[in-house]
């Protein structure tokens, strides 16, 4: 005896072919992304891996019987809840007795992570470059007396030993239970033809080997504790963004070493997260003149070669656009920031935090969509250049006469 049976007329072939892909479009964003996060997690998470899978059954189930898409997509979403529900149920630790060093406190993420986490009770190791610098002077009034103040150039290998050792000398036997990495640099302009190679090996050297060095150093007090590494990276060291190639290479660097980290120190108790922010307003990628001596440097070094292809003009549309996307980012940081606390305190820390207005749609995009749409998207959200290279331009004249 038939249970169920599918007319096939248009109408309900329309109605099918929607339920289809509204499934499809759902499956991907919330199974294929929930997949990825549970599969990157401790192996705890083994039974909420199964209610997915028996959630992507179910309503694939649903679908073959055509019942209404809006249904199994409310079946799908009420099971999300109950595991999101459940996953936000993690307990949140005590401050108490714990330590956290962060680098790159002069301003940024840094100096507000500091004095969130010095108001949270936490015990803060601030390195800045400056000890006598407004962001140090401001952390030194503004924070409790559990902070300490350490000058440190996460480029230079004695600093960072010294930093090691008036930590260790603070924290007596106890380990350290939270390393933030947060000091890094955008010494970056321009395509990738165009950019300096000294501009990719300063990103390299404070972005990848800088975090490097100083992660290696403090590992053994992160271990003692049990605690955590938390990274703040890039999107751009997982996409590509256009006129970002030297900064992105040197946090594609970093990202692979922390995903690598975490699953070697996971039989060592130590959790490891990366936080990839939006645009923020932070250090020197906010100000203006910045980028007008980055332009500066770039024209009166680049080969006259290349500086004749592409023309002044290029290059002034381009700085022009890094400019306007400065003034537009955002200045609240409170997503980043809590993004670290969560991170410390959280008994099950996400492996990756995406903080900030439109990462996950950015995530699913790159993720899910064909890379014709991605391409697109990122040109269209970074840098809308209009102004063709000049010698595409004279290419284009000359084909066009042609034509004629």
């Amino acid at each position: 005896m038939k249970l169920f049976s599918f007319p096939f007329t248009p109408r309900a072939m329309e109605e099918y072919a929607l339920s289809f892909w509204i499934y499809m479009g759902v499956m991907s964003v919330f199974v294929g992304g929930a997949m990825k996060k549970i599969l990157a997690s401790h192996i705890s998470a083994v039974p909420t891996l199964v209610v997915w899978l028996g959630l992507l059954v179910l309503l694939e189930r649903l679908c073959t019987l055509c019942l209404p898409a809006v249904l199994g997509l409310a079946v799908l979403c009420a099971g999300c809840g109950l595991i999101t529900r459940k996953g936000s149920a993690a307990q949140t630790l005590p401050t108490e007795g714990k330590a956290v060093f962060i680098t790159g406190c002069d301003s940024g993420f840094g100096k507000a992570a500091a004095l969130h986490l010095d108001a949270l009770g936490f015990e803060v190791f601030a390195s800045v470059l400056d000890l006598s610098g407004a962001g140090a002077v401001e952390l030194q009034h503004a924070c409790s007396s559990r902070l300490t103040l350490i000058q440190m150039d996460i480029t230079k290998p004695q600093e960072v030993q010294q930093a090691l050792r008036c930590t260790v000398d603070k924290l007596g036997r106890r380990g350290l239970w939270g390393l933030v990495n947060n000091a890094g640099i955008c010494v970056n302009f321009g395509d990738a033809e165009l950019s300096l190679t000294s501009n990719y090996r300063g990103c390299m050297e404070v972005n990848f080997f800088g975090t490097l060095d100083v992660t290696k150093t403090f590992l053994p007090v992160v271990r003692q504790a049990k605690g955590r590494i938390v990274t703040v990276s890039s999107p751009s060291g997982e996409q590509p963004f256009p006129c970002l190639a030297a900064y992105g290479a040197s946090k594609a660097a970093l990202n692979l070493f922390i995903n690598t980290l975490r699953h070697e120190l996971e039989p060592w108790g130590v959790k490891v997260s990366t936080i990839l922010p939006a645009s923020y307003k932070t250090g020197q990628s906010s100000n203006l003149e910045y980028w007008e001596k980055q332009h500066q440097h770039l024209v009166q070094n680049l080969s006259p070669s290349l500086l004749e292809e592409y023309g002044e003009e290029y290059l002034l549309e381009t700085k022009e656009l890094f400019k306007a996307h400065a003034r537009k980012a955002n200045e609240d940081f409170s997503p980043v920031i809590n993004a670290i606390a969560h991170s410390l305190l959280s008994t099950q820390p996400s492996t990756r935090y995406y903080a900030g207005h439109g990462m996950g749609l950015m995530y699913f995009i790159y993720s899910y969509l064909p890379t014709s749409v991605s391409d697109r998207f990122l040109k269209r959200l970074f840098v809308r250049k209009k102004v063709l290279p000049r010698a595409l331009q004279k290419q284009n004249n000359n084909n066009n006469q042609i034509q004629k």
